[in-house]
């Protein structure tokens, strides 16, 4: 069976219809990516919680009171970058979690990783909720942000691996939607707890209880079929395919990782570090792959699910209810347009979905841009606040659909299987760092220059994402990963060359 026609591809279900796998045609793999998309939950979770808690957090503890930023242009300098070591302490943890991920989910797998992430997840919730100090929340917001590393690696890869090409874009997305449904519940939760008492306990401690309950489903799931191959696992690895593809298309589906493994055992590839870039295919997909990851923090999404209560009270509305019941609105808006992402990402593709995206990004940050140097300039008439509002539900409608699930779905699938997990990791610590650079420097930087001239450095940055979308990035929309791995050979070598595989040049 020649590369065109293995199962998955395009020619194969136009030969093969019948062998085509619905959306729900399978209770099976939606059930498996329902319990990994669990990580996306809490993930999201995290990201949407603490904003709401640090409006409560401070009225308990001085050493945060005095920290706290309420009207950005009126304190110092050191007020701000005190609030954001707190908010940022997660994504410290995440960069970690991130860095070792890939690689514990290379030898271990997908399922143990899950595990380790929900065990972080639960000792640092509990801490968190039962701080005596600030001290102590610091380090549960690591140990949760340990989990947030690993279930961002782990939870893309898992369900892509048991995904068929055909619906794995909008399965992966569905993770997306996890993430986005768990900064929806957290705004949910921390508006519901406003007036009671150990508010912000509550908040943070809750994430304990959707870690406890994938740790149980993760016992009786299975391996990912890919990884259990990849290990020589044949039988185990038969039994999860067996699942998910009815026969014959199973036989082929079986047959393409058969002629993979034997290919590797003949090549006997040993993954190095210095292969992703020392090899120009894997190089070439690192930088497309990493760099989506930075442009999705680099065009400000950190700073609006981290900051949005507070950017809602610069804007004119002070109270705490009021500031965070309009988050709660925009955060409805996010998952509205992670559903929408869902469907278009096998329909329209992933680069086309990310071009409109950033596209809308660029649009509504000139919206913020211009509101907020209208406020910062003193004038305080009520419209222009919610001009500002209105920019933040634009630019949540726009990044969902394509800047939120794309980058962590083409990761996933852009890697061949003896990288994936080293590379997803890496790409993965990029997209964290990044984030982190963003949540410890967006306030310090509006106090400095103004929040309207802040987001107009936003708004260069998404243009540039544009440049770099349509220059580096391919179109993988139904492809399998094979597929996909010829793309970057036919980039690094040349459409009509005789090249080595990845395989052949790593054992070189």
């Amino acid at each position: 069976m020649g590369m065109s026609m293995n199962a998955g591809t395009s020619d194969y279900l136009k030969k093969y219809p019948e062998r085509r796998i619905s959306f729900f045609q399978s209770f099976y793999i939606v059930g498996v990516s329902f319990a990994a998309g669990i990580g996306g939950l809490l993930f999201g979770y995290d990201t949407g919680v603490i904003s709401g808690a640090l409006l409560y957090i401070n009225e308990e503890f001085e050493y945060v009171k005095k920290s706290y930023l309420l009207q950005v242009y009126s304190l110092r300098l050191i007020t701000s970058l005190k609030l954001e070591i707190i908010v940022s302490m997660a994504l410290v943890g995440a960069i970690f979690g991130a860095a070792i991920g890939g690689y514990i989910n290379d030898v271990f797998g997908r399922r143990i990783a899950t595990i380790i992430a929900d065990v972080s997840f639960i000792i640092g919730s509990v801490i968190m909720a039962l701080a005596p100090n600030p001290m102590l929340i610091i380090v549960g917001r690591f140990l949760v942000g340990l989990g947030v590393g690993f279930a961002s690696i782990t939870a893309p890869l898992y369900i892509a691996e048991v995904s068929p090409s055909e619906i794995r874009g909008g399965l992966v997305s569905a993770n997306c939607l996890m993430i986005t449904g768990g900064q929806f519940l957290s705004y949910v939760i921390n508006y519901g707890l406003t007036r009671v008492p150990g508010t912000w306990r509550w908040m943070l401690g809750l994430a304990a209880t959707p870690a406890l309950i994938q740790l149980v489903l993760m016992m009786f799931l299975p391996e990912s079929s890919r990884w259990l191959y990849h290990k020589n696992r044949k039988e185990e690895a038969t039994t999860v395919l067996s699942k998910i593809y009815p026969s014959p298309r199973l036989e082929d589906e079986i047959a393409i990782l058969e002629d993979h493994l034997e290919q590797e055992s003949k090549n006997k590839v040993k993954v190095k570090f210095s292969d992703v870039f020392k090899l120009k295919e894997i190089r070439l997909a690192f930088i497309c792959g990493a760099g989506l990851q930075a442009f999705q923090q680099f065009v400000g999404i950190s700073v609006i699910m981290y900051y949005s209560p507070i950017i809602i009270q610069m804007a004119g509305f002070k109270s705490n209810e009021s500031a965070l019941f309009l988050s709660l609105v925009v955060s409805a808006l996010n998952a509205a347009g992670t559903i929408l992402g869902i469907y278009l990402i096998d329909i329209a593709g992933r680069k086309k979905l990310v071009i409109g995206s950033l596209s809308g990004v660029v649009g509504a940050l000139i919206l913020l841009s211009v509101s907020c140097i209208i406020i910062g300039n003193g004038n305080k008439r009520q419209v222009f606040g919610w001009l500002a509002i209105a920019g933040l539900g634009v630019y949540i409608l726009f990044f969902a659909p394509g800047m939120g699930p794309v980058p962590w779905t083409l990761n996933s699938e852009i890697y061949p299987e003896e990288y994936r997990g080293l590379c997803a990791g890496m790409s993965a610590t990029v997209n964290w760092i990044s984030s982190v650079i963003m949540s410890t420097s967006f306030l310090s930087m509006a106090e400095g220059i103004g929040l309207g001239q802040s987001f107009l450095i936003l708004l260069g940055v998404a243009i540039l994402a544009i440049v770099f979308v349509i220059t580096y990035m391919p179109e993988t929309k139904g492809l399998t990963f094979e597929e996909v791995a010829d793309i970057w050979n036919q980039r690094s070598y040349g459409k009509d060359k005789n090249i080595e595989s990845i395989i052949e040049k790593a054992s070189a």
